[in-house]
């Protein structure tokens, strides 16, 4: 099988506007050039991919049933634009926050690069061609220590530069899809 390639975005942040532990669709404000960047995405051969820490689970403020019912409308959504989320990956974990089975540091939880290599074996992707789109330094080093080729940080969320390279961004519509 030829090695694919995939789009990685943040889902907090970059797929809806950041909100303190999102659990409902009714709280879901899109970022707006989600749509134009994810149809630009699908066009040129990309996978979509959304990868989340989600320690609102880890915490009690909702549970793995909310998040999956909130990710399958967010999935009908996409498809309602005429894109496809291929998979969605999350992590429930918080090592300091977490309550009982969640309290702990798990490979997945970003800046780890857990999901991303689980993603890359699950569709065999070729990480140095893929995308990752985050907002905070985690999600950059996540994709940094997975191999991805390219990494924008959308502003808003991080008052520094992170560790690693990357472009930094102020909208969607800067995201170049490029070949690498």
């Amino acid at each position: 099988m030829t090695p694919r390639k995939a789009l990685f975005l943040d889902r907090d942040g970059v797929v809806n506007r950041e909100l303190s532990y999102l659990s409902r669709a009714e709280q879901v404000e899109w970022v707006p050039g989600l749509w134009d960047l994810c149809a630009r995405a699908r066009d040129a051969g990309f996978l979509l991919i959304v990868v989340t820490n989600q320690s609102g689970i880890a915490r009690g403020m909702y549970s793995e049933e909310d998040f999956h019912a909130l990710m399958a409308w967010m999935r009908d959504q996409f498809l309602a634009q005429g894109v496809e989320m291929a998979a969605y990956y999350y992590c429930p974990h918080h090592p300091e926050h977490g309550i009982g089975e969640y309290k702990r540091d798990c490979a997945d939880r970003k800046p780890n690069p857990g999901m991303l290599l689980h993603a890359a074996r699950e569709f065999s992707l070729d990480l140095a061609q893929c995308v990752m789109v985050g907002d905070r330094c985690s999600d950059i080093a996540a994709a940094k220590a997975a191999g991805i080729g390219q990494m924008f940080l959308l502003a808003g969320t991080e008052a520094g530069r992170c560790a690693s390279e990357y472009v930094s961004i102020d909208k969607l519509s800067e995201v170049q899809l490029a070949e690498i």
